[in-house]
């Protein structure tokens, strides 16, 4: 294991929550999800704003192919919120060691495993790594019905996927090659490492290889820049796949640098965006598109879908792309200040480079 991942003390809640049996290799994270920093001021406000709030889950949340106030949008949209709190709670509560902020992911945990279903859709779902991160930040010190029951939907969520990527019809479409799998193959590796299952984090490493072969050329270009003449969906296409590579570090792979048998890597279509996101070249947004929804969108006038790209929009990117190689960690990619959940979970990049 990496050295820069400090080892928790199996506790007490642990031993239950594995005696409770769910037939995972352990019953919640045996390593730190996240390095234990200081609570930064914004994330504590952020935090005693989240205690106000009481949860409000969804059977279901969609957004996919949707417009504002159009079905349940705007329903979802607010509902989806309660996952941020959870990890600003989370968060919060590693930081400062205040009960109150885990007693109220515990009952956040509580109110959403006990309503929701998953829709295996990846883009409706993929902001569920934020209540992934809640589960694994707290999963030590949760009550153990709170735990089973979230690692339960975690191994739902995560199995449904990959069988999902496994029998999906041939040849695949676009949606198994595209950014929709990049958020697929994001959530099976967080469950995977949330659970700490061998046989998923087997699974999605062989799935993200896959994926690499049909997503991101030798050039580094991604099968979405190719159909949408888009860096915003470059951007939303790689983000998912940077956050499944720090969980990966964890299971020693390095996600960054692997190349598929076609000569794509991470770290090529990284390097490939980067003069984009510097600055240094401009790109005139979705001209070129073969996705009807695009214009659409363009026309409803949500911004993002006509004109220059704006190169602040893949600040997120690549400040979790830094967290895997301080090639990343400058200014003009990441914006002068990190967001703090990033900051407290993985500090400065790592510095393990054996697989380099």
């Amino acid at each position: 294991m990496l050295t820069y991942w400090r080892s928790l003390p199996i506790s007490l809640s642990m031993l239950l929550c594995w005696l409770a049996g769910t037939g995972m290799a352990s019953a919640s994270p045996s390593t730190a999800w996240c390095m234990a920093g200081k609570a930064a001021p914004s994330l504590l406000q952020r935090a005693e704003a989240a205690l106000r709030q009481t949860p409000a889950p969804l059977p279901q949340i969609h957004t996919e192919g949707t417009l504002p106030h159009q079905g349940i949008f705007d329903q979802s949209i607010k509902a989806k919120q309660d996952w941020f709190r959870m990890r600003d709670l989370a968060l919060a509560w590693q930081g400062s060691g205040e009960q109150r902020y885990l007693d109220a992911v515990a009952r956040q945990l509580d109110a959403w495993t006990r309503v929701y279903q998953p829709s295996f859709n990846p883009i409706d779902e993929t902001d569920l790594e934020a209540l992934i991160d809640a589960y694994a930040i707290t999963a030590n010190q949760l009550p153990v019905a709170t735990a089973t029951q979230t690692r339960q939907l975690l191994r739902q969520l995560a199995e449904g996927y990959v069988t999902r990527i496994r029998t999906a019809r041939q040849p695949l479409g676009a949606t198994f090659r595209n950014n929709w799998n990049s958020h697929r193959i994001k959530l099976i590796a967080l469950s995977a490492l949330a659970l700490q299952d061998a046989g998923l984090q087997k699974a999605a490493t062989e799935l993200f290889r896959q994926h690499l072969e049909r997503n991101i050329n030798a050039q580094g270009e991604t099968l979405d820049y190719r159909e949408r003449d888009a860096l915003h969906y470059v951007t939303y296409d790689l983000e998912p796949l940077v956050r499944a590579a720090i969980a990966a570090r964890q299971w020693q792979q390095d996600w960054l640098h692997d190349k598929a048998a076609s000569g794509g890597s991470l770290q090529l279509a990284l390097d490939w965006l980067r003069p984009y996101a510097e600055g240094r070249l401009q790109h005139q947004e979705f001209v070129h598109s073969q996705v009807r929804f695009d214009f659409i969108r363009r026309e409803a006038g949500l911004p993002g879908f006509a004109g220059n790209w704006q190169a602040a929009t893949s600040r997120k990117l690549y400040a979790l792309a830094s967290r895997l190689s301080p090639d990343y960690d400058t200014p003009l990619l990441t914006g002068p200040h990190l967001p703090d959940w990033i900051t407290q979970c993985w500090g400065s990049a790592l510095n393990d480079t054996s697989s380099n």
